[in-house]
């Protein structure tokens, strides 16, 4: 499969002329068009609804364009919490699901009337210290133990993962939730990341449809939802085939009318938590090819790092380029792409084969619209670059101003050197 870019150069360098690189830069169009496929391809389940996981691109203005085609919000920290608040995300629109959680935060969710998802048997009482009692829906999530196999072979292991309740406190839980006033409950759980198969929604879906025909006969509790949270993946090389979410939800249909129809379970509705799948591809990082170095590897020096795309760094992870305006031309050269860290990681690709780079080239990394802007950091002294959003009409809107040393300082402004910090700052 060729990735291609979703700007040409042209339209890059007139962006710069108001935003200078680096920024990343989201395509309206695509994330429209996504979340259309999304929801159609589950529009057999009546109750269908996805929970956009905010960690992945943690913007308000995206959130309510996904918000406007009935997406609601996965949320796991009080920042969260309250950006889905700001943009009107209230109620059951928000599935809250942390690990460890400050009981100030399940206080703050059930203030929202959001969906409180818990991680840990213990935490049921953490939420009746807080609260003050157990709100009528509640979730919690499940972690089966062992590995998970799919017919290409493990894809992860649950049982060293932190997250979730075991077979026998999942059980447990249950009973005691519904013994204290819990009248409709969910089910929740996160197997595998990043998945590129269409086998990996439908195979879980059948473990915990399975599991909810369990938890109604054994503690008679009404399950409304079952929320198969994330996983599904994007194909971030070149090589690899996409997801085809037709596939994956009519596969996800048949198991339930395998399994939930004949159990009198017909409506429960379906949920997902996708950020990757739902924002990944729909995102870049435009960065310019500042420098080049000639030593014992050729090196091409850009203007962004790993403050700004995090993921190459401390993961390995394969981040397509595309070279604009040479898109057609031999990939010739090999470079390791790197930013200015003071780490030798800090590098978007090495011994990539590209076309030559020349100093001022504009570099378009793909696949960064979840997981990248988000983990960015001030390692440094960095600082985390704008947020452009490319409209349908190809207009271009900042949705997120880069920061400046003020913000980098601010957290400073209650000490007198902050007040010198700040006014050199300015002056920069």
């Amino acid at each position: 499969m060729k990735k291609s870019a979703f700007v040409n150069k042209a339209q890059i360098e007139e962006i710069v002329k108001t935003y200078p690189t680096p920024f990343h830069l989201y395509d309206e169009k695509g994330i429209r068009e996504n979340v259309k496929a999304l929801y159609d391809a589950f529009s057999w389940n009546k109750g269908f609804k996805e929970y956009f996981a905010v960690k992945a691109t943690p913007n308000p203005f995206l959130l309510q364009i996904l918000h406007e085609y009935g997406c609601g919000t996965d949320c796991s920290s009080m920042a969260e919490l309250v950006m889905s608040e700001a943009c009107g995300i209230i109620g059951k629109d928000i599935m809250f699901s942390s690990n460890d959680t400050p009981v100030e935060e399940f206080a703050y969710c059930e203030k929202l009337g959001g969906i409180i998802n818990l991680d840990d048997i213990t935490h049921i009482e953490a939420v009746e210290k807080s609260v003050g009692y157990l709100p009528k829906t509640m979730s919690c999530r499940y972690n089966p133990g062992g590995v998970f196999q799919m017919s290409n072979g493990i894809m992860d292991n649950p049982g060293d993962s932190k997250y979730g309740m075991t077979p026998d406190q999942i059980v447990e839980a249950y009973r005691i939730m519904k013994s204290k006033g819990v009248e409709n409950f969910g089910i929740h759980a996160f197997l595998a990341s990043n998945t590129v198969t269409n086998e990996y929604y439908p195979m879980l879906a059948k473990i915990l449809f399975e599991l909810a025909v369990k938890l109604k006969n054994e503690t008679g509790a009404h399950i409304t939802f079952i929320n198969l949270s994330g996983g599904i993946g994007i194909p971030y090389r070149p090589d690899q085939e996409p997801n085809d979410i037709k596939i994956i939800g009519e596969g996800v249909r048949k198991a339930y009318e395998e399994v939930l129809v004949p159990a009198g379970m017909d409506d429960v509705a379906i949920c997902t938590e996708l950020g990757r799948y739902m924002m990944g591809p729909y995102g870049a990082l435009i960065t310019q090819a500042i420098h080049e170095k000639h030593t014992h590897k050729e090196y091409i020096g850009t203007d962004a790092c790993a403050a700004d795309l995090m993921r190459p760094a401390i993961y390995g992870a394969y981040h397509h380029i595309t070279v604009l305006g040479k898109e057609d031309a031999p990939c010739d050269h090999v470079y390791d792409v790197t930013g200015s860290l003071c780490e030798n990681c800090d590098k978007f690709a090495v011994d990539r084969s590209l076309p030559q780079i020349d100093k001022g080239d504009y570099l378009f990394i793909h696949d960064t619209g979840a997981h990248g802007h988000s983990m960015g950091y001030n390692y440094n002294g960095k600082l985390r670059s704008a947020e452009l959003l490319l409209k349908e009409d190809s207009s271009v809107q900042m949705i997120r101003r880069a920061e400046t040393l003020q913000d980098y300082y601010a957290t400073f402004d209650c000490f007198e050197i902050g007040k010198t910090l700040n006014q050199i700052g300015k002056s920069v």
